[in-house]
């Protein structure tokens, strides 16, 4: 952990994660708290370190996809207060709960949502349209699943967005913009809860392949078409849902 390499290896990590969710609008904590578990990093250093790279990743994420015109501000204005809120009630029951108990529900409703956009994507049919109806009670529900399972803020909204029509480049980029309020808002709860010692290599490793990726996503996100967006969209949300499913009956 304390070799040159280590660094190297979290850099990476960041990178690749930041790589996906700027550009596909989601699994930069699912793929991160994956690998810092995986080597043997406690889960609330992982967690922590995650969240706190996160701040920054998200940042710079946001900023990019604002100068790249990615943004609905409707979208933007509806999803920000009601899921920092979400965050907030998230991650103060997640230092009294387990929180791997919900993941089975959350994964179900992904695989779905995965479907329902590959489906849309393969045939062609995604009908783009203005979506307006409770969308702060999506930012509530993923801000709160955010934090409850150590991620889902961009699969459970920019999901749900998509498959209901919204358009795939706005929907990414205004979750994407919308997500540091929300990480940073569950950071702060996470710091005055919970008692853990901070991997300070971890941190700054993923804080760097993220701030290489994030403006390099917010353009691949701009110039990749609408259908093939989409597919990859589904694809990811397909796979991140049956390795949760699997990994929750297995465990």
């Amino acid at each position: 952990m304390d070799s040159n390499l280590s660094i190297l290896v979290f850099i990476l990590v960041g990178f690749i994660a930041q790589m996906i969710d700027g550009a596909l609008g989601m699994a930069y904590g699912v793929s991160s708290n994956s690998f810092l578990l995986g080597i043997g990093v406690p889960p609330a250093a992982a967690s922590a370190s995650v969240h706190m790279a996160e701040v920054v990743t998200t940042a710079i994420s946001g900023l990019s996809h604002w100068r790249l015109g990615n943004l609905d501000r409707t979208l933007i204005k509806s999803l920000l207060l009601p899921g920092a809120l979400g965050a907030v009630v998230g991650a103060y029951i997640l230092t009294n709960a387990p929180g791997d108990l919900l993941k089975p529900f959350i994964a179900i409703y992904l695989l779905i949502m995965g479907v329902v956009i590959m489906a849309k994507g393969l045939k062609g049919e995604h009908k783009e349209q203005k979506v307006v109806s409770h969308i702060s009670v999506l930012g509530i529900i993923g801000g709160f699943f955010d934090a409850i399972g150590g991620g889902g803020w961009g699969p459970i909204v920019t999901s749900t967005l998509v498959a209901r029509g919204s358009n795939p480049r706005l929907a990414i980029g205004s979750v994407n913009f919308s997500e540091f309020f929300i990480t940073f808002a569950q950071s702060v709860v996470f710091v005055f809860t919970l008692q853990f010692g901070v991997y300070w290599k971890v941190i700054l490793g993923l804080l760097i392949g993220g701030a290489v990726a994030a403006p390099l996503a917010a353009f691949v996100t701009k110039r990749l078409p609408v259908r093939r967006l989409m597919l990859s969209v589904g694809v990811l949300i397909i796979l991140l849902s049956i390795r949760t499913l699997y990994l929750a009956l297995v465990g």
